[in-house]
């Protein structure tokens, strides 16, 4: 852990504040709620079920105990109902705005419903933290803002164009919270998550993220599909830096970090093929066996992919104090060995 952030948690331990986590029954979201309450903070929690889960909750009281649990407090509905966000946000003195429909496919297939939830909703929190006097809002953005931009490491500054929906909607987010810092003066911070991975990751499904899907595969003994020919990379981002980039941001008192943009991620690139040869160890280290399918099927392209990813971090570590904990050999370790003990399938690792 930094030292910066170690500060963060110290100060917030000794000088609580009063959180709103939209979304905060998804993946992202539930971890954010469980560094908070560990930490001693009161939460307000917004999520309508979409895509985040009562389980997810659940994961989170049974490791913070009945007693912190107490401080939480969860909104049911959604981000694009104002009156809602405007009694979540009373009183509020930071907002960690995670709530959206993720996936590029997802998007492409559907971008009514991405567009209604990650630029209506985006924009309905933002009015009413600005109205309601919010000391502090962070907001998730992605990478896939960077678009058609191949040149790496990707830096904040220099992006292309939008290569789906949901990179529409994430570039959208980023253009109102720059405008609300000009019109309203109201200061904002947007988060440039890459390929975040970590445990409670939804597995199952059509748009399922990478690694939960093939951990899962993996695990059921069933043959890891690749789209494409396993040579397109990605800065894959263990939740622990998320959950650590997220705090920094909302506690960030230094004015020069305020109303920017932030590359989240390890800074490390890793092809799908050598990711399955990492998962693959993972498999042989937590089961004690060697996974049933050796070899994986490459499938055709998808459309919106981007071929490359890996971030500068650096305006992240100057302005933020951010500094990964978990490069990827050790956020997979840990996710691997989560996936398994918790799979309804078999017993827990011994």
């Amino acid at each position: 852990m930094s030292k910066d952030y170690q500060k963060v948690r110290d100060q917030l331990v000794s000088e609580p504040k009063i959180w709103l986590v939209t979304g905060v029954a998804g993946f992202i979201g539930s971890h954010l709620l469980e560094e908070l309450l560990l930490l001693g903070q009161r939460v307000i929690g917004v999520d309508n079920f979409a895509t985040g889960y009562r389980h997810n909750l659940g994961h989170v009281r049974s490791s913070v105990g009945e007693e912190k649990w107490q401080q939480f407090v969860l909104f049911e509905g959604s981000v694009t109902d104002f009156d809602l966000c405007l009694k979540a946000v009373k009183g509020v003195d930071c907002v960690l705005h995670q709530a959206a429909l993720g996936s590029v496919p997802r998007s492409i297939d559907n971008p009514l419903d991405s567009n209604k939830a990650n630029i209506d909703g985006f924009l309905t929190v933002l009015v009413a933290a600005k109205n309601s006097g919010v000391k502090s809002f962070v907001y998730a953005s992605s990478s896939s803002v960077y678009g058609d931009e191949e040149r790496l490491p990707k830096r904040e500054e220099i992006i292309g164009k939008p290569l789906s929906p949901y990179a529409v909607t994430k570039l959208v987010n980023e253009i109102y919270a720059e405008n609300f810092a000009q019109v309203y003066g109201f200061p904002t911070i947007g988060l440039r998550y890459f390929n975040v991975f970590g445990p409670r990751q939804d597995p199952d499904g059509a748009y399922a993220a990478v690694i939960p899907r093939w951990i899962k595969q993996l695990i059921d003994g069933r043959q890891v599909q690749i789209f494409g020919d396993g040579k397109t990379s990605r800065d894959f981002c263990y939740i622990a830096n998320i959950v650590q980039a997220n705090i920094l941001a909302c506690c960030a008192d230094n004015q020069q970090a305020k109303n920017k943009v932030y590359n989240i991620a390890v800074g490390e690139s890793t092809s799908l093929v050598e990711l399955y040869n990492y998962l693959s160890e993972c498999y042989s280290e937590v089961a004690r066996k060697k996974p049933a399918q050796s070899e994986p099927a490459f499938m055709d392209f998808r459309p919106g992919d981007v071929r490359h990813s890996l971030a500068n971090i650096e305006r992240a570590k100057e302005l933020l104090g951010y500094q990964p904990s978990e490069n990827v050999c050790e956020g997979l370790k840990k996710t691997f060995s989560w996936f398994y003990a918790n799979d309804p399938g078999r017993t827990t690792v011994s």
